[in-house]
């Protein structure tokens, strides 16, 4: 055992180690192509025949080995694999691409080593995760899977609601090229705040094609590829989506996630489509977002009980019911038989005049106006999004006292209200340029005025989307799911704004290619109120 593998395995409260490992390391496993990855192997010695985990990384192999290492001493034989192209495997690295055939070379290599018993669990998050949906229709009988904060597609994660996710792409492409050239570095910027504020002012500056310069010193080519697809990326994307392997052939998969990650939407959409083909599912979802650090261990302990029910028959460290949920707010684990817990109460709840949310019917009244300068982008300010430091729930003031913000606030309830799933609105609005961007975002007011972000969604309108009647836009938003009790005395609030930046790219009014434009068109926008155009948020309220 060695220290890290101790204290990590106490930091996560796993149970004790039982065995010794051996590791194996630098195999070089053959694809399909001829190209060959490392590969490293832990195996227990504990004298008998063991399933195995295995995991394909894409970040170098040091930073899980302590994971493999773990599981090995739990009795488990464990795989970790450096994808194509990354630490000293073969091939060039084009994220997602490769990961299907590669993946399944893997698993040929894998049925035919001496310590193969024919139970095999995959695991990991995030891009680990879409590994793992990659060849999930090819699995032995005996397996099952664990996977944590990631997506069986990535298409709707990069562009959401035609937007583009930049802080991802921006901080995703400083970690996998910082990890190769300067590891160091990149681990300091993580703590530092290092990786943000590089990705703030790469996004300032155009064109943004040739950010992956201005961050990393040279050209990257799956992120010219990613942005030079923005506007025909349906074709480009589609074999890259594995969401139609998941069904009947996949085995028992557990799922976790949190309320502020920014991929908790796909994973539940990936859940409910293996529920619904009734294969054997757990879903726990925390009060965390992607990098946070007790994400990381309950991911652990996920992957070990999980695993050994599913491949050792010992179902001792399962919950009675299969779905665990954090409902913020009141700041309390539940426990469900399913997700959604049932059919909500669904409160309307609308926008009225003079910053007003309330469940009153609407009253003929003028339109609320802001003006959206792109030059001056709406910052973001907390949320789902992909960061070390900066997601989450954050005090709003800043960005509420801003003059391209509209901010419309509730009473103070009467009662605790609770809300699980996701908060839809819909939204009135017209702008002066047919290009623009309506971002929402429900908070919560606490009695010293604090107000803290929930959940949120964006929609983006161009020049290409159909004309309607007075040029007003019905936009209807699904916002990110939440679990979350606003407590008696604390208000509802809704932000309107055109913005999150750098979160979102900035729309820039023009219908010039996103990468290689320069222009920054300002966009003057209204938000409607009245009863022909009654905009609302409608919250699913359930009873605790």
């Amino acid at each position: 055992m060695s220290l890290a593998s101790y204290f990590l395995a106490r930091a996560a409260r796993l149970p004790k180690a039982r065995f010794r490992t051996t590791r194996q390391r630098n195999i070089r496993v053959t694809m399909r192509d001829g190209v060959t990855l490392e590969t490293d192997v832990f195996l227990p010695r504990n004298g008998v025949r063991s399933p195995t985990i295995m995991m394909r990384v894409p970040y170098g192999l040091n930073g899980f080995a302590t994971v493999a290492e773990m599981f090995a001493e739990r009795g488990f034989n464990t795989v970790i694999q450096a994808c194509r192209g990354t630490s000293k495997s073969g091939g060039e690295f084009d994220p997602l691409t490769n990961e299907r055939d590669d993946g399944l070379a893997t698993l040929d290599w894998i049925k035919t080593q001496p310590w193969f018993d024919g139970r095999l669990g995959l695991s990991g998050p995030s891009y680990l995760g879409y590994a793992q949906w990659a060849i999930s229709d090819a699995l032995p009988k005996q397996a099952a899977m664990s996977v944590k904060v990631t997506s069986a597609e990535f298409q709707s994660i990069v562009f959401p609601n035609n937007s583009f996710n930049l802080t991802l792409m921006f901080g995703w492409m400083q970690v996998v090229e910082g990890i190769r050239s300067n590891p160091l570095r990149v681990f300091g910027d993580m703590l530092s705040g290092g990786i943000e504020k590089r990705t703030l002012s790469a996004s300032l500056k155009l064109p943004l094609l040739e950010a992956d310069k201005r961050i990393s010193g040279k050209e990257i080519p799956f992120w010219r590829r990613w942005l030079g697809n923005f506007d025909k990326h349906s074709a480009f994307w589609e074999p890259l989506d594995h969401t139609h392997r998941i069904g009947t052939r996949t085995p028992p998969t557990s799922f976790v996630s949190g309320w502020y990650d920014f991929m908790l939407d796909q994973l539940l959409r990936d859940y409910a489509s293996l529920t619904e083909a009734g294969v054997r599912t757990r879903l726990t979802v925390g009060p965390w977002w992607h990098i946070s650090e007790e994400l990381q261990l309950e991911s652990m302990r996920d992957t070990l009980s999980w695993m050994t029910a599913e491949l050792l028959g010992d179902r001792s460290g399962l919950h009675d019911k299969p779905v665990r949920l954090f409902v913020s707010g009141a700041d309390e684990w539940h426990s469900f038989t399913a997700y959604p817990p049932g059919i909500p109460d669904t409160q309307i709840w609308h926008l009225h005049p003079e910053k007003v949310l309330s469940q009153r019917p609407v009253k003929t009244s003028e339109p609320d106006r802001y003006t959206y300068d792109p030059k001056k982008p709406t910052p973001n300010v907390g949320g789902a999004m992909f960061a070390f430091s900066g997601a989450g729930p954050l005090n709003q003031a800043t960005l509420e006292s801003r003059n391209d913000v509209l901010v419309f606030s509730s009473e103070p309830l009467f009662t605790d209200l609770t809300i699980i799933g996701q908060v839809s609105a819909v939204i009135y609005a017209r702008a002066s340029l047919t290009n623009a961007d309506i971002f929402v975002k429900l908070c919560d007011v606490d009695e010293k005025g604090v107000s803290t972000n929930i959940c949120d969604g964006i929609i983006r309108k161009s020049s290409a989307d159909p004309a309607v009647p007075d040029d007003i836009w019905k936009l209807n938003f699904k916002l990110h799911a939440t679990a979350h009790t606003f407590k008696r005395d604390h208000r509802l609030r809704l932000i309107v704004a055109s913005g999150a930046h750098p979160r979102y790219i900035r729309n820039t009014g023009t219908d010039e290619p996103m990468g290689t434009t320069t222009k920054l068109l300002p966009v003057n926008v209204e938000i409607f109120h009245d009863p022909t155009r009654p905009s609302a948020i409608h919250l699913p309220v359930f009873e605790l």
